[in-house]
């Protein structure tokens, strides 16, 4: 088995590993070879895998993947040791006939050779990555013969050379995400695509093959100002389900749901403020391996945190809900904690938060920090957010939507259906190719069906609070219409700035922005009605709404609060919102359905009749040619000559 060797240390880039997972007839889909090994010490063929990492021959090698020739995926996986960042996966899938190898290995036993190269890079750049990882895959398979890995350790150093200095901000990052393919299929239903991860609720992204599923769900996201940049670090901190004896065990051992939101808010708030200078002074103020003490021993925690009166008391009530709820506790900032924090505590955690960022899905326990307003430079820059542990615009920008127990998976694998009824995590937004995702819908508030363009809704509540106002209406039916136009100009598609992919970006970013600034306006009902009044309640139950609003952000002085789309009623507002109704409501869909239904069968008959009409006449034209034809025959008979006349 060959040994790592010449390296040593971290990585040299950004790029962690560049690994290789085929399908073992016995064994499933397993690793065949990682550059650098996986662990430290292994060979480069090893199939051992980290405990974090356990679900990555599944995710790299998807579900159904037999039924197409190549493939794409993006994937997240959850940090190494319970410290660092999300790790960004891009897997380009191939399969080969056996046949046509020319090195035929013994353990080749189908007729088909079934094989994913993946990227395990630090940094959010999908399409890129894709982009030489499928050039790479390609050569590696025109190969035929899998044991020639020299091309993947030069991608390796290529890729570390290339993007060792690459920034993450720019066009690369939105590299295959089209916003505009993403309106021009889904409309209108966009902005309620939008609206749902606003409010952090449980969406589910389904479509066969995965390329188009992690293009759909990214595509939303890249609709958000710099989520993609800077606000999915945070977005897989999951614990694998280690064992079935352990889960059952950690089931007994846990009370029902219902015990850990039992309290109100107010008593949690009176618990902390009791150990607030406990837990600023004690918690982070120890060193790391003690704060990851405390991480590893979460589950024990929850087992026992009725007997627990310290400081870990409210970090097991947060990390528990109903799955009824809309609103979770211990997702949001008590306001009395904000204002009861003295200056001198503050100052303290803000030092050691910086290097202490949340190294697990579990909330922290350091009580909420108001930091100090940011300076409005006049250009993009990004700091570091205390609360959030985001980088953040002056705008508060990304919101810590991904954070905390919220999670954002791309793929799916089916050995992962557990983590959407996991009490610790709080939300998601998922992708799956799998069946069995898409008929449990008591596991998620929205399913996105990606080849239908539709959008269902479980809770007609929910649906209720996303039902699109007026202005909202006029909103996405500037998008599509802008989209719409030269579409059939094969070279002014999609190259101009209006109706282009930045250009559906930089209109979010003005609605987002405009919402925000709209949500500080208290006493003006009008124009909170504009976004949907009962929306904004909602929104500002959020875990994300409630940490960005607890920052001061002076730049959205200079932003206008109105709804971007605001204005009277008028008669193209009737039929704008008869149209939204017809298509995306029951009734709606009924009716339309009906009226096509009908339409067909009129068409339908008329032909028939038309036919049978006109098969009728052309019969009668043709008996009654006969008839005249036979009636001239015989009226007229060979005429006698005329008799010779002599004068």
């Amino acid at each position: 088995m060959e040994k790592a060797g010449g390296r040593g240390g971290g990585p040299r880039g950004p790029v962690l590993h560049i690994v290789v997972v085929g399908f073992h007839h016995k064994k499933g889909c397993q690793v065949e070879f990682s550059y650098p090994p996986l662990i430290a010490g292994e060979g480069h063929d090893s199939n051992t895998l980290p405990e974090e990492w356990k679900y990555l021959p599944f995710l790299a090698l998807p579900d159904g993947a037999h039924n197409y020739q190549e493939d794409t995926v993006f994937f997240h996986l959850p940090p190494r040791n319970g410290n660092g960042m999300t790790v960004y996966g891009v897997s380009c899938y191939r399969q080969i006939e056996a046949k046509a190898l020319k090195v035929r290995q013994a353990d080749v036993t189908r007729e088909t050779v079934q094989k994913s190269v993946c990227v395990l890079s630090q940094l959010p750049l999908y399409g890129l990555l894709q982009a030489k990882l499928q050039l790479i895959t390609h050569a590696y398979f025109e190969e035929k013969d899998f044991s020639q890995i020299s091309i993947l350790k030069e991608l390796y150093e290529h890729m570390n050379s290339s993007l060792g200095g690459a920034s993450i901000e720019g066009s690369q990052v939105y590299l295959g995400l089209s916003p505009r393919d993403l309106v021009l299929q889904f409309r209108h239903k966009v902005l309620i695509l939008f609206k749902l991860i606003l409010l952090e609720k449980k969406v589910l992204f389904y479509i066969s093959p995965v390329n188009r599923l992690v293009g759909a769900l990214m595509t939303v996201l890249s609709l958000f100002p710099g989520m993609i940049e800077h606000g999915l670090r945070d977005c897989s901190q999951y614990r694998p389900r280690k064992s079935h004896s352990e889960d059952a065990g950690l089931h007994q051992a846990t009370p029902p749901a219902d015990d850990f939101v039992s309290r109100s808010l107010s008593d949690i708030s009176s618990t902390n403020s009791g150990n607030d200078k406990k837990k600023v002074s004690g918690n982070h103020g120890g060193d790391a391996s003690k704060a990851d003490g405390i991480i590893s021993q979460t589950e024990k925690d929850v087992s026992n945190h009725q007997a627990s009166n310290g400081p870990d008391q409210s970090l097991t009530l947060s990390a528990h809900v109903t799955p009824e709820t809309s609103e979770n506790e211990w997702e949001t900032l008590d306001s009395g904690v904000l204002e009861g924090t003295s200056l001198k505590e503050m100052e303290q955690v803000e030092a050691k938060q910086i290097n202490f960022l949340p190294s697990d899905h579990v909330p922290s326990e350091s009580p909420p920090i108001t930091v100090q307003p940011q300076a409005n430079l006049g250009q993009v820059v990004f700091v570091p957010g205390l609360i959030s542990g985001l980088e953040e615009d002056q705008y508060g920008m990304p919101l810590a939507i991904f954070t905390k127990g919220y999670l954002c998976l791309p793929y799916m694998a089916l050995q992962q259906h557990h983590l959407l009824s996991d009490v610790t995590v709080r939300g998601f937004v998922a992708g799956a190719t799998n069946v069995l995702f898409r008929q449990q819908k008591h596991l998620s508030d929205a399913v996105v069906e990606v080849e239908e363009a539709a959008v269902h809704i479980h809770d007609p509540e929910l649906r209720k609070i996303l039902s699109p106002t007026t202005a909202d209406l006029r909103f996405a039916d500037h998008l599509v219409k802008h989209v719409t136009e030269n579409r059939d100009d094969v070279f002014l598609d999609g190259t101009g700035w209006e109706g282009g992919d930045e250009w559906i970006r930089a209109q979010f970013a003005v609605y987002v922005h405009a919402l925000l600034a709209a949500s500080l306006q208290l006493d003006n009902e009008k124009m909170l009605s504009d976004y949907g009044t009962t929306f904004v309640a909602a929104w500002k139950n959020t875990h994300n709404y409630r940490v960005w609003n607890s920052n001061r952000h002076p730049a959205l002085a200079e932003i206008n609060p109105n709804h971007p789309f605001q204005g009277q009623y008028s008669v193209s507002d009737v039929k704008l919102r008869f149209s939204h109704s017809v298509q995306n409501s029951e009734r709606g869909k009924k009716i339309g359905n009906a009226m096509v239904t009908t339409s067909r069968n009129v068409v339908q008959t008329g032909k028939a009749v038309g036919q049978s009409v006109g098969g009728a006449l052309s019969s009668a034209r043709t008996a009654m040619s006969l008839w005249l034809s036979t009636l001239t025959q015989s009226a007229t008979p060979g005429l006698p000559d005329p008799p010779d006349e002599k004068h």
